[in-house]
């Protein structure tokens, strides 16, 4: 008799992403590390912005997109349904994609640590993934830091706690705790029974190129771009005041989702001047950091392994309205360890910007040893979990 044919385990991984783009950026890395050893299939909740790089051996499901407001207020992307009707209709698909297919692991991004607001739709699937005749291993997948100014913070925490012990076999943080760990950021009264694994930080490409000899350039990003203007119309500013004296060409990505008029007034502005470039998206920012002398953003998880492997010396204004502290938390802790600059964000004008680029011409980045591999960790203890088998030269490849 030939060899039995042994059957790829399949994967589910559920990702939402509202403000920018970096849950879903994040997740498909992620999700294309594990196609290595899983047949996966990626239910993508949000919208695809135009130009992203969707890995070829990944399935992918659009549920009927959803997005958040400023106010946190849930909004359906898709005209002809009600946010009820687009959750009542992505339950619906998600549950029967899950006992048509029986997948082996069931991947959630962030719930219940973060997008409560999608429980009416995640319950019905974890409850199905409990009662299943062969239930799956079911994950939690977080980012280095929670954010953790909620009105009812404790509340919060201790229903995640509640909801994680009742449905989850294993949360996976994707952090080095030498960095950051879950207990700072997630701190219920009872403690968590759910074991928690850290896989090291989640890179989206195997390494940026080299830094270049011949750096030029300041570039300008705010991830997915809805919430750059400020960042923008400041780096505009600071241009006026740094290209007369140190000739420094700028140029400001915005990202799929800036709003339309904020890329027009950019735009505009541009062509008024000399030495400022503004483009609307580009595939990776990793390659275009690699070649830049400097580099001003926001303080995404994305962003900030971008300017870490890169080397570019970096000045970040985190992200920081409402309650939103994760990026600051961020900025702070890179910044103690030499690694960036950072401004708060209460204090961004394009004068303070300015003095921020003549700084950056002679800061050197400090060297980092934190650990950068964080897919093919994921991939490797999940394969294991499951009895997956990782082929040998995917393997081979991800130790170089």
């Amino acid at each position: 008799m030939g060899d039995m044919v042994t059957r790829r385990p399949t994967l589910f991984f559920y990702c939402q992403h509202s403000v920018g783009m970096g849950h879903l950026v994040r997740s498909a890395a992620l999700a294309e590390a594990l196609s290595d050893a899983f047949d996966v299939l990626f239910l993508n909740g949000g919208a695809v912005p135009d130009g992203l790089r969707f890995p070829a051996g990944v399935e992918r499901e659009d549920l009927p997109p959803l997005g958040m407001l400023p106010d946190n207020a849930l909004v359906s992307l898709d005209p002809a349904l009600s946010v009820d009707a687009a959750l009542t209709a992505r339950r619906d698909r998600m549950l029967a994609l899950f006992h048509a297919r029986r997948p082996d692991v069931l991947l959630i991004e962030l719930f219940p640590f973060g997008r409560k607001k999608f429980a009416p739709e995640l319950r019905p699937l974890l409850e199905a993934a409990r009662a299943a005749a062969a239930p799956p291993l079911v994950v939690c997948s977080v980012r280095d830091l929670l954010v953790t100014e909620r009105r009812s913070q404790q509340d919060f925490d201790d229903q995640a706690q509640a909801m994680c012990d009742a449905w989850f076999d294993l949360v996976l943080v994707h952090a080095d705790p030498a960095f950051a760990r879950f207990d700072e950021s997630f701190r219920p009264a009872q403690p968590l029974l759910t074991p928690v694994a850290y896989t090291g930080f989640l890179t989206r490409e195997p390494d940026h190129a080299a830094a270049h000899d011949r750096r030029e350039g300041l570039v300008v990003s705010a991830g997915g771009g809805q919430v750059g203007e400020p960042l923008f119309r400041a780096a505009v500013a600071a241009h006026d005041l740094t290209w007369p004296v140190l000739g420094l060409p700028t140029t400001i990505v915005t990202g799929p989702f800036a709003p339309a008029a904020v890329v027009e007034d950019l735009l505009a502005a541009a062509r008024r001047r000399e030495g400022l470039a503004v483009i609307p998206h580009v595939p990776s920012l990793g390659p275009l950091l690699a070649r830049a002398r400097a580099s001003i953003s926001q303080c995404g998880y994305n962003t900030a392994l971008d300017l870490l492997r890169t080397k570019v010396p970096a000045l970040v204004v985190p992200y920081a309205a409402g309650r939103e502290n994760e990026q600051t938390r961020r900025a702070a802790r890179l910044a103690a360890r030499g690694l960036l600059r950072w401004l708060p964000a209460a204090d961004l004008d394009g004068a303070r910007l300015a003095e921020a680029v003549h700084g950056l011409l002679d800061f050197v980045p400090a060297a980092t040893a934190l650990e950068m591999d964080g897919a093919r960790v994921t991939r490797d203890l999940l394969a294991a979990r499951v009895g997956g088998r990782v082929p040998a030269a995917a393997a081979a490849g991800a130790a170089r």
